[in-house]
């Protein structure tokens, strides 16, 4: 059962309740009673503490350990799953988040826009954890950043994922006091009803874990921390730990399958013995881009899948006379083969297998334990991930796909291009479009300009429907906004605009369109804080947000 109110999983179902989670209907009052009863049997010791205000802290804190999270949300892209194998029309989607903060807006904005956080899930990137986060300074993809900043930034989005429902929860409380006071009980009860039925901002979290970050033992490790940190998915590619590049760049060396496999059954132990049974693995591909391989894989029967993985590998027949010390030799069929062996002693694949070796890696991963694929592409194509989906379809007919949206493709150019050669392959008239110049500003209002951008608004309902791909997401999206915002800015301030340029630009924005953080001191907590202050000190509270707190001037 999918829930996002107080109710728990399952609920009215004959399970039982997590703990710190009650019934939507009755939540509030069943705390205000527990609590009442424990003040009642102090004997007046305990007669300053407010049963209702420790039912309104409960209910701001939904959510009391990362496991609490990591069950809860697991759930919840279980249930997704399962919607979108009935119809793929219900994709789910998530952006990249490099701080708790921009997760949290985020979640606030697709409460505010659709009215809920269906479907909507946050993606931690290690690229944006190696560029941003890491002590070293600003890295590239290749893991060289801490592997403790991954949990570390897991636990950070989750604190401010659930500030922002007690933020939001703690609103609704003092609209039902100032209600109370007018005595307006019809409008108390609508708001203690918003309360019963409050959606938390708590989404899933896919957690990009690189290669593991060493050995099987190493991965097993860092998915504990993750998985308790309340991550209920985790994303791990094929790459070898100590040579693992970006996707999207050159370099890429893949690991056998077997060494794979211990990874992910490494992360299955992680989630089994922390209780989260529905965790999900996310198994990454990188075999499309990647020309190389550190092993060669064990083969003990012709055909097996160490034999499989060596079949790809670019040989050349030898004889015991031409053969060099230090040589690796494949026997097939009768011959000595030599894997061709580069200057750093790895071995190459022969060009044009990557899809074949995809397929093969996608199809074996779901065969030990993975719950959804990711083969990472050179391009936004929906028919060349198809042609793989097909092939792996036809073993394993539900397989779905989390497919990266990157910022690494040049959109615009590669969905022009396609446009372009569809229209040529149907004879249409291109002579007035320079296929070379297809990126310049004078196509933007053209037809060919228009039908480009029509593909890429329809590319993610497209990829779902046709080639399996049940989670969409954008890997950097907050690295290039936060970029071009402030770039934006720091043009407008710096320069003749001076103060209008953040008015204009920023401040005036936020007030029109409703960013609820033109209230900052809202945002970070100041309210909650108060009440607080007024919870534990009551008349007497020295409060913030008084008759001179200028964000009065934003209310």
């Amino acid at each position: 059962m999918r829930t996002r109110n107080f109710a728990p999983e399952g609920l009215g179902g004959g399970m039982e309740p997590t703990p710190g989670q009650h019934s939507s209907s009755s939540a509030y009052q069943e705390h205000i009673a527990e609590v009442g009863r424990l003040i009642t049997e102090k004997s007046g010791t305990w007669d300053g503490i407010s049963a209702e205000s420790v039912a309104r802290m409960r209910l701001q804190n939904r959510f009391r350990t990362g496991l609490d999270i990591a069950r809860h949300t697991a759930a919840i892209m279980r249930a997704d799953m399962a919607a979108y194998d009935a119809n793929p029309a219900n994709y789910t989607q998530s952006l990249g988040a490099w701080h708790g903060f921009v997760a949290q807006q985020q979640m606030i904005a697709a409460k505010k826009h659709f009215g809920t956080t269906k479907g909507r899930y946050i993606y931690l990137s290690g690229w944006m954890i190696a560029a941003l986060r890491s002590q070293f300074g600003p890295l590239p993809d290749q893991s060289m950043h801490e592997k403790t900043a991954v949990p570390e930034l897991i636990a950070e989005i989750y604190t401010f994922l659930r500030q922002a429902d007690a933020r939001e929860l703690g609103m609704i409380f003092r609209e039902s006091d100032a209600a109370r006071k007018a005595g307006d009980k019809a409008k108390e009860a609508s708001l203690l009803a918003q309360v019963a039925e409050h959606e938390t901002h708590v989404v899933p979290i896919i957690a990009d874990i690189d290669a593991g970050f060493g050995n099987a033992e190493a991965t097993y490790l860092l998915a504990k921390k993750c998985i308790e940190a309340g991550a209920c998915a985790l994303q791990i590619e094929n790459q070898v730990s100590d040579e693992k590049q970006c996707g999207h760049q050159d370099g890429k060396v893949t690991v056998p399958h077997e060494d794979f496999l211990a990874k992910i059954r490494a992360c299955r132990y992680a989630f089994l013995e922390l209780g989260v049974e529905e965790g999900i693995i996310v198994t990454r591909t990188d075999s499309l881009g990647a020309g190389l391989t550190k092993q060669i894989a064990v083969s003990r029967t012709p055909g097996d899948l160490g034999d499989q993985y060596n079949s790809f590998l670019d040989c050349e027949e030898i004889t015991p006379e031409t053969a060099r010390n230090g040589d690796v030799v494949l026997n097939r069929d009768g011959k000595l083969l030599r894997p061709r062996r580069l200057a750093s002693n790895l071995f190459q694949f022969r060009p044009g297998t990557g899809a074949d070796r995809c397929v093969l890696d996608c199809i074996t991963s779901l065969q030990n334990g993975a719950d959804l694929l990711w083969i990472e592409t050179e391009k936004p194509h929906v028919e060349q991930v198809a042609a793989m989906v097909d092939r792996i379809r036809a073993v394993v007919p539900n397989a779905k796909l989390t497919y990266n949206n990157s910022p690494s493709f040049n959109w615009t150019l590669n969905f022009r291009q396609q446009v372009y050669d569809a229209w040529e392959q149907e004879g249409r008239d291109l002579s007035h479009y320079d296929r070379a110049k297809l990126m310049s500003v004078e196509y933007d209002e053209t037809e060919l300009g228009h039908a480009a951008d029509t593909r890429i608004r329809t590319f993610q309902a497209d990829a779902a429907a046709r080639a399996g791909v049940f989670h969409h997401l954008i890997t950097l999206p907050s690295y290039h906004t936060e970029a071009l915002s402030t770039d934006n800015l720091a043009r407008e301030y710096f320069g003749a605009a001076g103060m209008l340029g953040y008015v204009l630009g920023v401040q005036r924005e936020e007030i029109r369109q409703g960013i609820a953080c033109v209230r900052h001191q809202n945002m970070s907590g100041s309210d909650i804080g108060d009440d607080h202050k007024e919870y534990f000190a009551g008349e007497a509270a020295l409060k913030a947000g008084g008759a001179h707190n200028t964000m009065n001037q934003f209310s």
